[in-house]
């Protein structure tokens, strides 16, 4: 049992879409296909599904946050709560407290590109199914997905063209803010100071800073797909409106 929280863990390693990866990724699909049954159920089971999803973001927030420091992993460079996916953990249990229409912006818009490119591609290394690590990174990303799309499909949230803009304009302020906590505290949040050391998808781009534009042009381009069945259903609405006048 200790060796699935040891720190130099001895068992299999990661494998990228191996069958452990896979069946995470079917268990988050059946999961949100789950949760579609309480669409329209009364407000009382409603607070109880996201009051049950909140919990368990910041219960396993937590436990990720203990095990770094026992195996002496913790360090300000790398735990703060400064990363994309470790912010949406946070807030978007709040979210689902709340219903706070201004954080299922950034849910849906940066929480779903974001989380997902975690999903398909987790840098896990050694530490692959069963250990800590593997569970802890597939519930967090996992419940930051799960939670926009409930909160889109089931509670009937949706984002605006607005929404794109505010996301884009905040999310600009918090990188200009963390590129200082960075260069402050010797340490690469949202990778925006330098490449990482381990290999990334930024390998594949420029050098700094030009590889920040094609980060942007990239969340620009999620940001639109993820519009997209809004923007096509407002379009569908418009034409039936037009016809019936």
């Amino acid at each position: 049992m200790g060796q699935l929280f040891a720190g130099d863990y001895p068992g299999p390693a990661f494998e990228l879409f191996g069958p452990a990866h896979l069946a995470a990724l079917l268990a988050i699909v059946l999961l949100n296909l789950f949760l579609l049954r309480f669409k329209g159920a009364d407000e009382r089971t409603l607070t109880r599904v996201r009051w049950t999803m909140a919990i368990i973001l910041w219960v396993n927030e937590f436990a990720w946050h203990i095990w770094n420091y026992s195996v002496g992993k913790w360090t300000i460079q790398t735990m703060l709560p400064l990363h994309l996916c470790s912010v949406l953990v946070w807030v978007g249990a709040l979210m689902l407290v709340t219903k706070n229409y201004r954080i299922y912006e950034f849910a849906y818009l940066i929480g779903i590109s974001g989380a997902l490119q975690a999903l398909l591609t987790p840098d896990l290394g050694i530490y692959g199914y069963p250990h800590f690590c593997f569970f802890q990174t597939f519930i967090s990303h996992g419940l930051i997905v799960t939670a926009a799309i409930y909160m889109t499909v089931v509670e009937g949230l949706r984002p605006t063209w607005k929404s794109l803009l505010r996301v884009a304009f905040w999310m600009n302020v918090y990188m200009v803010v963390v590129f200082f906590i960075n260069r402050a505290i010797g340490s690469n949040y949202l990778m925006i100071n330098g490449r990482p050391s381990t290999p990334s998808l930024l390998d594949l781009l420029p050098d700094w800073p030009v590889y920040i534009l094609y980060m942007e042009a990239i969340g620009v381009a999620c940001f639109l797909l993820l519009y997209l069945p809004f923007a096509i259903k407002d379009w569908r609405t418009a034409r039936q409106v037009a016809a019936s006048d």
